[in-house]
């Protein structure tokens, strides 16, 4: 078995496969997004070439520039969310009692389609009689705000059920991290005398520190790219105030029929959701890694 698989050729035959369908699936829509964002095409005809005129053309637009800001908006707020989820994680895994019952609820959100997570904050929004206002007018607030139509409120509201979707699957991967922490470090430091909040801050924290960077990489990287839900709930509305620039893309190839446009628009999310990613790791590199 080690002469096998110490042989060149049979280690790529049995890698062959993967790389193909990572190609199909990944590699050549990447190429030819590219490709289309140089033609000026409604996807249905003729694809005439025009260049780099696309990407120019997005680099100048205002609506660009706008919904790339609400996607950093998103990402800022995704990545302040991680301390919430570290928080609980730390909670769920100080032997609390519920704590599985606790974590089996956290995960809930996971279980359902972003469609109907969407669905089911357009109800609690209502302005009429979603339960947020309705519970807002129980205690004494005569006028509350109809949350997804308000410009400079609907960012905001629609970030409440991103955090809610996303807890169960940031608080697992810290929950596993912090359990993986051996025990006896945990008992030393509480025979030394150290609080619990001292554990938590100078023990756990930093023995976690590689897990922690991971998710804000993913945290990012997923708020830059994020679109269903957004576009369930407010369509990019109310007049662009919740536009994101994977929202904004599709509404160029599909509803306006500007493939070109929208596949340049598309590329571009790529090429900044590559810098950022190159960004967050330079900057969260430990002087090891740098080196290396």
């Amino acid at each position: 078995m080690n002469k096998v698989m110490s042989n060149k050729w049979i280690i790529a035959l049995y890698v062959l496969p993967a790389l193909i369908l990572i190609g199909i699936l990944i590699f050549i829509p990447l190429i030819l997004t590219g490709y289309y964002g140089l033609m000026k095409w409604d996807g249905i005809g003729s694809m005439e070439f025009i260049g780099l005129q696309n990407y120019v053309t997005a680099l100048q637009d205002k609506k660009f520039w706008d919904s790339a800001l609400h996607s950093f908006l998103l990402a800022v707020f995704s990545t302040l969310s991680l301390i919430i989820y570290l928080a609980i994680s730390l909670i769920l895994a100080s032997k609390i009692k519920g704590a599985d019952l606790l974590r089996k609820i956290y995960l809930i959100p996971m279980l359902l389609s972003s469609v109907a997570i969407a669905q089911l904050w357009v109800k609690i929004y209502n302005p009429s009689n979603g339960m947020l206002n309705s519970l807002l007018m129980a205690i004494g607030v005569n006028n509350p705000p109809a949350w997804l139509a308000e410009p400079s409120l609907v960012l905001y509201a629609i970030f409440i059920p991103i955090l809610w979707q996303y807890a169960g699957f940031y608080i697992l991967i810290y929950y596993a991290a912090l359990k993986n922490i051996p025990e006896s470090i945990i008992e030393a430091a509480k025979i030394d005398g150290a609080s619990p909040i001292q554990i938590a801050y100078k023990i756990k924290l930093p023995l976690i520190m590689g897990v922690v960077k991971v998710t804000i990489v993913l945290a990012v990287v997923g708020s830059l790219k994020y679109f269903d839900l957004i576009y369930v709930m407010t369509g990019g509305g109310p007049n662009g105030a919740s536009e994101v620039m994977a929202s904004y893309m599709y509404k160029l190839a599909f509803s306006t029929n500007n493939f070109g446009y929208g596949s340049a628009i598309g590329f571009l999310l790529l090429i900044i959701t590559l810098i950022v990613t190159l960004i967050i790791r330079k900057a969260t590199a430990t002087k090891e890694e740098i080196q290396y």
